[in-house]
Formats: structure tokens, C-alpha cells, sequence
């Protein structure tokens, strides 16, 4: 699968106002999961789309987690 088809997964995958962490993104977006993507290969997945402005990122309590941008 493509690098945007991942990108498109992981959006659709992505409620509004939900914080995700990248392991909770690996096992719940079905296309990430079935794919076994490295937990790098998912973050510099989101950081793409953190710097495309389609993701944020947020940090409570050392955690980063990522949510999609309304």
C-alpha cells in the first residue's frame, strides 16, 4: 500500500476530538494494523501529516498523542 493510502487511513481512522497515541494507532486504524507497520515507520507516518497541519500533537504527562485537525 502507498505512503497516502496510509495517510487516508489514518485520517478516516481518526475521529474528531480523540487523542490517539501512536500504539493505539498501530493496533485500532485496520489498514495500519493489517499492514504491521514499525512503530517509527506509524510515527513519521503522523508526523507528515502533523507537518501537512492535518494532525496536532498534544503532551499530558510525557505521552504524545495526536488527534486530527477539524
Amino acid at each position: 500500500i502507498a505512503q497516502d493510502s496510509f495517510n487516508e487511513a489514518i485520517l478516516d481512522g481518526m475521529p474528531d476530538g480523540r487523542k490517539y497515541t501512536i500504539s493505539e494507532l498501530q493496533k485500532e486504524i485496520p489498514a495500519i494494523a493489517s499492514a504491521e507497520l514499525s512503530n517509527q515507520r506509524v510515527s513519521a507516518l503522523v508526523r507528515q501529516l502533523k507537518e501537512e497541519k492535518f494532525v496536532e500533537r498534544t503532551e499530558e504527562k510525557g505521552k504524545a498523542y495526536f488527534s486530527k485537525v477539524c
